[in-house]
């Protein structure tokens, strides 16, 4: 069974909050349908990147949107120009991620300035399972997400963009499906699908930051592991790398 919650309460995260000690007293207020209450071995942590980002300081003053996408790119992969002058960018940012004006936020933030996305997110959320690890003696697994738009599809959608005590990719190649026949090309994105189904449940606009998600217990490990960032597909392997 796949249980997600998102507790209310988080308040505002600003420069030098410490998520881990903000999250401690919420995760107590977690009620299951077993009667359990609280967080347990086995359980992910799914965290939008937007506090994670204000909690380790990445607004930044930034009048100019452009200027702030500008100085996150690495590569333009295409462009689109709108009748109203504006132009929407399509780049590679310096986290290595595809997306839409870099990542770089303007939304809910204060007049003036732009958020920029966490400057390593597989580290933060390294840190922030260590910090969780400290005061409950747990290590559940953290994702830490953000919106993109994805390819021949309308609408946006939450993926994972780090990842600590997570397998983030399942490898079912090798294995067999239900008629027999060989898996040849079946890597599971599942960090990505878990962000997703956390994401319904905190909503765009419901003031719910992060999730609690169990029963993928299963894919939750001890160690760290090689976080999201393995979920970025190399150059050699990308078939739509130029964009129009």
């Amino acid at each position: 069974m796949l249980l997600v919650q998102a507790p209310d309460g988080v308040g505002e995260v600003t420069s030098g909050t410490d998520l881990a000690a903000l999250l401690t007293p919420l995760l107590a207020t977690l009620t299951w349908p077993d009667g359990s209450t609280g967080l347990a071995e086995g359980d992910i942590i799914v965290i939008a990147s937007k506090v994670v980002a204000k909690s380790e300081g990445r607004l930044v003053a930034g009048k100019d949107r452009e200027a702030a996408i500008t100085a996150e790119t690495v590569r333009v992969v295409a462009t689109r120009e709108y009748p109203d002058g504006s132009t929407l960018r399509i780049v590679e940012n310096r986290q290595g991620l595809v997306m839409a004006a870099a990542g770089v936020d303007a939304s809910n933030v204060l007049p003036g300035t732009v958020l920029l996305l966490p400057e390593d997110p597989d580290a933060s959320a390294r840190r922030i399972r260590r910090g969780l690890n400290a005061r409950l003696g747990l290590r559940p697994g953290v994702l830490i997400t953000d919106t993109v738009g994805r390819p021949w599809r309308r609408g946006i959608a939450d993926i994972s963009i780090g990842a600590a005590g997570i397998d983030v990719l399942e490898d079912l190649r090798g294995q067999k499906d239900m008629q027999g026949r060989d898996l040849r090309a079946s890597v599971i994105a599942v960090a990505d699908e878990i962000a997703g189904a956390a994401d319904l449940v905190r909503g765009k606009a419901k003031g719910r930051p992060f999730a609690v998600v169990r029963g993928l217990g299963h894919l939750v490990t001890h160690e760290d592991g090689d976080g999201a960032a393995v979920a970025i597909r190399p150059p050699e392997e990308d078939m739509f790398r130029t964009g129009s």
